[in-house]
Parts: structure tokens; C-alpha cells; sequence
């Protein structure tokens, strides 16, 4: 998380810095867990999108306690590198891909996850129906890892753009969850479509043996007759409950708050330098004399 925001005085991203988190989102899945206790008796995790690992340090500090460091594995996935954390296992990789998904059980010693998140999301374009198609394409991707990884009651969170047909979405994931809630931390910015669809009781369906393919594209993967036996019309649309998370004494993420003088002088340096800046390849070519003018 840099000097520049899109608004400097957001006191989440000014908290963030000051107890070392990597970017401001660590207090989505923080509120999350205060609301939902997604964290108790789980052992296993797996963060996809991870970087820069906000939630990846969420899930260290509260998961591995002093008394069973070793108990607990987490696992990060990102196409983008990241920067270690301690008790993380880091994976850089396609998460549709069949070898991903094997690393991972690989460290988990062939046991299902408990719990499945993912805070990614699309560099949107500001067209709304088109940043809504991506996200959900997004999310059904790491609900593919998911189904292959999770363990039957087990849980999965991430983060949603809500739209016109964001109730069709939660239709689809009620299919393989007991409950399909939609929470809104208080974090997260009021003005923003992004919510978390928080999807608990994985129940996977008799007779289904789902399996990553890289021939096979998301919609392939779920069209599955077996899926859908004893379920109601595909075409019924669901209305998830609606949960905002957070104490409403905590500070308004769309607000902002004046400093006294002396915070004003204090610059807070980033907590992690990003590892794969998009500007990056632009800088090593205006060092080698490769970015000039036409």
C-alpha cells in the first residue's frame, strides 16, 4: 500500500499503515469474522487472489497461535508475486489450473480446506454490466478450486460486485452451500457496488466428482445434470440476506476526518513496496534508452 490513496485522509488506510497492514482491505475480512466467526476450529485455508496479502496476514495473526503453529496451514494463490508472510505458503499460479489446485493439496497432506476466500476483483472500467460479467466469471473460477478443495460443511467467501443479476449468482451458490449471505463490512466504501457473498455448509452434490480441466471453461464445469437433481427451477431467482458487518461506532469509510496538526506532519511509509508494479517494465526501459519519442 503506497503514499497515494484516493483519499488520504480515509482513516482505514491510514490504520492499516499504522498496524502494518498491507493494503486497507485486512478490515473487510477482520469485520467479516467478527460477524460470521469464520475462523473458528479451521486448520486449513486457502487465500486466492492473495496479493498483496492483506487477508493472507488477517489469516497468520489470527490463525496461528502460539500453542499449534504447526497445526495450521495457509495457503495464498496469486498470478502476481507476493512478498512473503510468516506462516504463509505462497503460490504463484493460475488458480483454474489443474497443477494449482495439486500444490496445494500437496501441502495440506491430501486433507480437504475448511475454509476457501478470495478478495480479488477485475481492474474495473467503470462500465457496470461489464465489471459485474468479469467479477462473477471471477468468482465462479475460484468456486471451481473450491469445490475440488473444500471440505463438506466447510465455508467460502468473496467479494462481489451487486448488480441487476447478482440475485442469479446467489441461485447458483445456494446450490452447493446450506446459507448464501451477502455481508457488507464497514470498510467498505457505501458508494462501491462490492460486497462479500459469505457462503456457508458446503454440501457437495451426490454422485458429482467435480475436477479442473483446463479444456473444460466454467460454464462446462457446473453444467452437470447431477447438479441439479431435487432442485428447484435453474431459472428461480434467489434474494440472499443482506448482513452489514462492523461496530457503527467505528469510523465511516465514506467519511472524512480532520487530523490535529501533528498527524498532519506525519508520512507514513508504505508497509510493503509492490513486487510487480505496472509501471515497472516502463522504468527498466527508460533505463536502457528503449522509451523515447516518436
Amino acid at each position: 500500500m503506497g503514499k497515494s490513496s484516493k483519499d488520504k485522509r480515509d482513516l482505514y488506510y491510514r490504520r492499516a499503515k499504522e498496524e502494518g497492514w498491507r493494503a486497507r482491505s485486512a478490515f473487510k475480512l477482520l469485520q467479516l469474522n467478527d460477524q460470521f466467526q469464520l475462523f473458528n476450529g479451521v486448520k486449513r485455508v486457502v487465500d486466492l487472489c492473495a496479493a498483496p496479502g492483506s487477508w493472507s496476514q488477517v489469516l497468520s495473526r489470527e490463525l496461528k497461535a502460539p500453542e499449534n503453529p504447526e497445526d495450521v496451514k495457509i495457503v495464498s494463490v496469486d498470478l502476481q508475486p507476493m512478498t512473503p508472510i510468516d506462516g504463509v505458503t505462497t503460490i504463484q499460479a493460475d488458480i483454474t489450473h489443474p497443477k494449482t489446485l495439486q500444490k496445494i493439496l500437496e501441502i495440506f497432506g491430501g486433507e480437504p480446506a475448511d475454509f476457501v476466500c478470495s478478495d480479488g476483483a477485475p481492474d474495473v472500467t467503470g462500465l457496470h454490466d461489464l465489471d459485474e460479467y468479469i467479477q462473477a466469471q471471477l468468482i465462479l473460477s475460484a468456486l471451481q478450486l473450491t469445490t475440488c478443495i473444500l471440505k463438506e460443511g466447510g465455508t467460502f467467501v468473496a467479494k462481489i460486485f451487486r448488480g441487476r443479476d447478482i440475485d442469479l449468482l446467489y441461485s447458483q451458490l445456494s446450490y452447493l452451500f446450506e446459507k448464501v449471505i451477502c455481508a457488507k463490512p464497514r470498510s467498505s466504501r457505501g458508494t462501491s457496488l462490492e460486497a462479500f457473498v459469505v457462503c456457508l455448509g458446503y454440501k457437495p452434490r451426490p454422485g458429482w466428482n467435480p475436477q479442473l480441466e483446463l479444456t473444460k471453461s466454467t460454464e462446462e464445469f457446473f453444467k452437470m445434470p447431477i447438479l441439479y437433481l431435487d432442485l428447484p427451477d435453474p431459472e428461480e431467482r434467489l434474494i440472499a440476506k443482506f448482513v452489514a458487518c462492523g461496530d457503527l461506532n467505528d469510523v465511516d469509510s465514506d467519511a472524512t476526518y480532520t487530523l490535529d496538526a501533528n498527524f498532519k506532519k506525519m508520512a507514513l511509509d508504505p508497509v510493503q513496496m509492490p513486487t510487480a508494479p505496472p509501471y515497472k517494465k516502463a522504468l527498466e526501459m527508460k533505463r536502457r534508452g528503449e522509451l523515447v519519442r516518436r
